[in-house]
């Protein structure tokens, strides 16, 4: 029988994975001969053998991959023929070109949880149990090849035991490089604040800390966390005074799904996402009695669950037996602690002992958060388990491309041919901490995908540290720089995550964003594509007395459009009996245009709303009057209050009127609930006349909403049912999130299609 041989290249997330096993067993399965490794560029073959059988082989490559792998390309040529007996993996070659791709950390598979818990298993409760399926990547992974000298784990030698299963192609931990045991690899410690180190098993004293109202700080796979009982009151305050975290809702760890739906609705959709093997924070419907103290979500319907993810918080959810607040082991605003040193020095003012192990992590990477809308994910923070996996573009990046992002929720994009690597949620560029680590994985991601950028994309603001980044470094490598309108990126990053071209009509809602005009845009309605955009609708601007002190105190953009509504002669309300002592000096300083930039933010008219509604006049934290006001509204309540839209170009969605009828039902007496439902329903049903009149003019019937604001899943739907009605195709996010976590994907997008 005649043999031929091919060349093949296989391309995507091959490794890391379990795909060279199954390259392994595919060839063995089908009696061909060759050989199968790892490179720079992801997995290389020959493969030798009869016609027809070598046809199949290739085709199953793509077809028959592990799971954790995803196969984007496959690729072979003809060879010559070697006479090769038997079919071998060959050692990793590196390379200076790389387009190899990095797998996300992923949750513990089912076969390690049942070694885990068999007390026969070697592996029985040991805290670091993985496999080819599951367990530590992009955190561990210091360079490609994906290679165990690569990775954090090159300090742990294998024993005999694991070194048989590590080199045996039959067993599941072929190649996996993470392998360890209780013999040879990582070990847990618990050490009281002090630095002083507890005897004994240190879940056990993790969990009896617990029980007696510590905080643990607790060592994770991209970071630490801090965790409290969630049923204790008193622990929950003093993590709240010691993390300096007043009201945002935490996280709560439970133990499996059945734990989950004590406390929460879960329905199948978001079963499936919960119990997924990215295992974000899910918000999921909060019942009533739920066993947790309010201190933990503070007036909130929604709480956020987590499922364990390693096998140390399998090991900690099981022994403790009762849901366990988990955040984020940092202080509010700067990134989480992903470094042992650091973590014993700042968390050591928080936490009262911590659960940790000699693992280091290389790659910090907070939880990932998400929604669940109509079946379908919405990712509100985009990180562990998510990143670094790239994303497919429809549109091809023929030049190298760094989009720096926003200033909040930062992430960047680095781009190259048909992928975009959107960065893991890194923070709020306010402060040196988190600027540090935003450098540090913009030049870990360089270096770990091999992309160097030609153009460089920042936001129009000129004093963000994003912007700032982007203009040094393109001066110090000479890169072509492009400034991209805040609420373009918005809408290209919907079209792409839609794999969408556009033109669209697009409904950027947000807190704000620079225009071109010098004001703070944010209740935008555009006719873009991935290249340009034109404003076509806004909300009418009104002054943000004190500039940033009018987002963290939302009484004073109340203040403002009563005064813009009422001509400077407001009704008597209970807001301003409550504010009486700064009421005339904050509109005066409003009407002189001092510290007062106009803006036409939604996500500021969702301040003013809920601050006359009594919901909160002070913010505690980002975006919490407009929460709140989502929480409060009456989902039975249909009434709409008057929102004229004013002819012009661009149109006008006027104020004056929504806020007087406000006003005039908060006088009454009228609850919050049916005020909030009835806001909602105007703005929603303002969006479909503004894009009905912006579709009568261009024939456009395409509508993309974006923005932080959608992310309020009341609005997101009955702004996207009405839009269905009037027969409106509706674009939404899944891959990246609606708020500014997604700004840079549609950076990327915009500064590719402007520069070639």
């Amino acid at each position: 029988m005649s043999r031929e041989r091919v060349r093949v290249r296989v391309e995507g997330i091959v490794q890391g994975v379990g795909f060279r096993p199954f390259v392994h067993e595919l060839a063995s399965r089908y009696g061909i001969d060759g050989f199968v490794g790892n490179d720079a560029d992801g997995v290389f073959a020959e493969a030798e053998g009869d016609p027809s059988t070598l046809k199949s082989f290739v085709s199953d490559l793509g077809l028959c991959a592990p799971p954790l792998a995803v196969v984007e390309k496959v690729t072979y040529e003809a060879a010559t023929p070697l006479g090769d007996r038997g079919f071998q993996i060959v050692a990793s070659v590196p390379g200076d070109s790389r387009s190899a791709l990095v797998s996300p950390d992923t949750a513990t598979c089912a076969d390690c949880l049942r070694e885990m818990s068999d007390p026969s298993d070697r592996r029985h409760g040991y805290a670091f149990t993985n496999c080819t399926n599951c367990g530590p990547r992009y955190t561990i992974t210091e360079d490609v090849p994906y290679d165990r000298p690569n990775t954090t784990m090159r300090g742990f030698a294998l024993c005999v035991a694991c070194a048989k299963e590590y080199a045996d192609p039959a067993d599941r931990r072929f190649h996996a490089q993470p392998v360890c045991c209780p013999s040879c690899g990582p070990s847990l410690r618990f050490v009281l604040a002090d630095g002083s180190r507890v005897a004994g098993d240190p879940v056990e004293a993790a969990v009896s800390m617990l029980r007696d109202g510590g905080i643990v700080a607790v060592k994770g796979l991209g970071g630490y966390h801090l965790a409290v009982l969630a049923h204790d009151a008193a622990a929950v305050a003093r993590l709240r005074e010691r993390k300096h975290r007043a009201a945002k809702p935490f996280a709560v760890l439970v133990g499996d799904l059945d734990a989950a739906r004590a406390l929460v609705a879960v329905d199948a959709a978001e079963a499936a996402v919960l119990t997924g093997p990215r295992r974000p924070i899910v918000l999921l419907r909060r019942l009533p009695g739920a066993a947790i103290a309010d201190e933990v979500a503070p007036g909130a319907r929604e709480l956020g669950v987590l499922l364990p993810y390693t096998p140390l918080h399998r090991l900690l959810a099981d022994r403790l037996a009762a849901p366990a607040v988990l955040t984020s082991g940092n202080v509010s605003d700067e990134p989480i602690e992903h470094d042992d040193d650091g973590a014993m020095t700042r968390l050591s003012k928080i936490a009262d002992a911590f659960l940790t192990h000699d693992r280091p992590i290389h790659a910090r990477a907070d939880d990932s958060v998400v929604r669940v809308f109509r079946g379908a994910e919405l990712v509100l923070r985009r990180s562990r388990g998510y990143a670094p996996a790239p994303l497919r573009s429809h549109r091809a990046f023929p030049r190298p491309v760094l989009a720096c992002g926003p200033e909040l929720k930062a992430t960047f994009c680095l781009a190259r041919g048909s992928r975009a690597f959107v960065s893991p949620h890194i923070g709020d560029l306010e402060n040196y901490a988190t600027l540090r680590a935003y450098e540090q994985t913009v030049a870990h991601y360089r270096r770990l995908f091999g992309i160097e950028p030609e153009v460089v994309a920042h936001d129009l603001h000129p004093e963000y540290l994003s912007t700032k980044f982007a203009v040094e470094l393109a001066e110090s490598e000479g890169l072509e720089l492009v400034a991209v309108q805040h609420h373009h990126a918005h809408v290209a990053a919907c079209l792409a995550d839609n794999g969408e071209d556009g033109p669209v009509i697009g409904v950027a809602f947000d807190g704000l964003g620079q225009g071109p005009d010098g004001t703070f845009w944010g209740g935008e309605v555009l006719v873009a594509d991935l290249a340009r955009y034109q404003r076509v609708a806004h909300l009418s601007p009104v002054p943000m007395p004190g500039g940033a002190a009018a987002i963290r105190e939302p009484w004073r953009m109340a203040a403002a459009h009563l005064d813009a509504a009422y001509d400077g002669s407001p009704p008597d309300l209970p807001l301003r009996e409550r504010y009486a002592d700064r009421w005339d000096a904050v509109t005066a300083l409003s009407r002189s245009g001092l510290a007062s930039p106009l803006t036409s933010s939604a996500g500021r008219l969702f301040d003013a709303v809920a601050a006359l509604t009594g919901l909160r006049g002070t913010a505690r934290y980002e975006g919490e009057a407009a929460i709140l006001l989502e929480r409060a509204a009456d989902p039975g309540e249909l009434g709409r209050y008057p929102f004229p839209i004013l002819d012009g170009d661009p149109l006008v969605m006027s104020c004056p009127d929504l806020v007087r009828a406000v006003a005039d039902d908060v006088r009454a007496g009228t609850p919050p609930p049916l005020v909030s439902a009835r806001f909602h329903n105007t703005l929603a049903y303002a969006v479909v006349d503004a894009a009905a009149l912006v579709r009568a003019r261009t024939g456009i019937a395409t509508a993309a909403l974006s923005g932080g604001v959608f992310q309020n899943v009341l609005l997101l739907e009955k702004t996207t049912a009405a839009l269905e009605a009037a027969r409106f195709r509706v674009l939404r996010h899944t891959r990246v999130p609606p708020n500014d976590g997604g700004l840079s994907l549609g950076q990327a997008h915009i500064a590719t299609t402007q520069t070639t």
